[in-house]
């Protein structure tokens, strides 16, 4: 079953059961796109193999070292899981085993482009994307496009956690070079939404768009 809102004639909000894992995800049609309106929150790949959650400093960081895949909670607290999904390497979003449910895919740098291109472009679109609460110094957004983009933060390759509440970072499908690849990411100071690389043992949100 699933239930459709219109509230535009680009923009549907739509009710999935999407089930990966115990976790179930809603979704948004924009400009021809299908999104997931919530970071990733799964500890297998799609075939079923476990993902090493990094539980300390030590295992975020040998796992920079070895290029092997992880993942961890902000601060290493379940808590911002619930609210912020879990925080990955770039080396479990490029798993072959597949980070994503079935059906679905973590995003390339175009298809990101493709949404901020939607909603007017990388300069503006922010403000569009962000959710209406959960920002820091009262920089919520509109949530006009229904992405629901909320500031999780990020973990540096060392292992060491900042920004949550003020900046959303996600990881494309993208690299740049052997050690960097392409994210986007919100901030609380301007509507912008930024395009930087950054090195593959940091770990940052994902969000998944339909196959």
């Amino acid at each position: 079953m699933k239930k459709i809102k219109q509230l535009c004639s680009a923009i549907v909000l739509t009710v999935l059961s999407v089930i990966a894992y115990g976790q179930e995800y809603n979704a948004v049609d924009i400009g021809g796109q299908r999104w997931m309106t919530e970071n990733l929150n799964v500890s297998r790949f799609r075939n079923g193999d476990a993902i090493p959650e990094a539980k300390t400093y030590e295992d975020w960081y040998q796992a920079a070292r070895s290029k092997q895949p992880a993942w961890c909670y902000y601060e290493n607290d379940p808590a911002n899981g619930k609210k912020y999904g879990k925080i990955y390497n770039w080396y479990a979003v490029n798993d072959e085993r597949g980070l994503a449910p079935s059906g679905w895919h973590v995003p390339t740098d175009d298809e990101w482009k493709t949404l901020t291109d939607f909603l007017g472009g990388e300069v503006g679109a922010g403000p569009k994307m962000k959710a209406k609460a959960g920002w820091n110094s009262n920089k919520n957004g509109s949530n006009s496009s229904g992405f629901a983009g909320l500031p999780g933060g990020a973990c540096t390759s060392s292992g060491s956690f900042s920004y949550k509440g003020d900046v959303g970072k996600w990881w494309t499908a993208t690299e740049s070079s052997a050690t960097y690849a392409w994210l986007r990411v919100l901030g609380y100071v301007d509507g912008d939404v930024s395009r930087p690389n950054l090195d593959k043992a940091n770990g940052l949100s994902v969000r998944c768009v339909k196959d």
